[in-house]
């Protein structure tokens, strides 16, 4: 199977090449959007307990009803552009997206800083992070 895969690449450089570069380049962006700008659990209660940040949960109503970090406020993100202006008081204050798992929160936070909010971050691992590190959740 090594001895395919080295054939491979000696016989179609140009194609193993442009993959490379490809996934340098989408490494970069990803880097870029969301790794930069993720946060830990301990950094997000420091940002909740200390600079009273808030806690945006974008999964949809069902899973925020399921469990939650309490204080948070659902705003689905499909429905993130028209209610903006009912968070746009926060836009200096430390904003943290929440996701099902970390994945999606980096399209919201784009959005959100685009829309003006200086200070937006990702929970790294999401909601599936926060409940593996046994920290509470509000269920309703």
């Amino acid at each position: 199977m090594i001895d395919q895969l080295f054939e491979f690449v000696e016989n179609h450089p140009l194609l193993v090449s442009a993959f490379l570069v490809v996934l340098l380049a989408w490494l970069a962006f990803e880097a870029k959007r969301g790794g930069a700008s993720g946060v830990s659990t301990t950094e997000t209660t420091s940002l909740i307990n200390r600079e009273d940040g808030v806690v945006i949960d974008i999964r949809e109503s069902s899973e925020f009803k399921a469990g939650h970090i309490a204080g948070a406020k659902n705003i689905p993100q499909s429905r993130l552009k028209e209610r903006l202006p009912q968070i746009e008081k926060y836009k200096d204050t430390p904003v943290i997206v929440v996701c099902k798992q970390g994945q999606s929160s980096g399209a919201a936070v784009t959005e959100l800083s685009q829309a003006g909010f200086t200070r937006v971050y990702k929970l790294k691992g999401g909601m599936a992070q926060w409940q593996a590190d046994s920290l509470p959740v509000v269920r309703r």
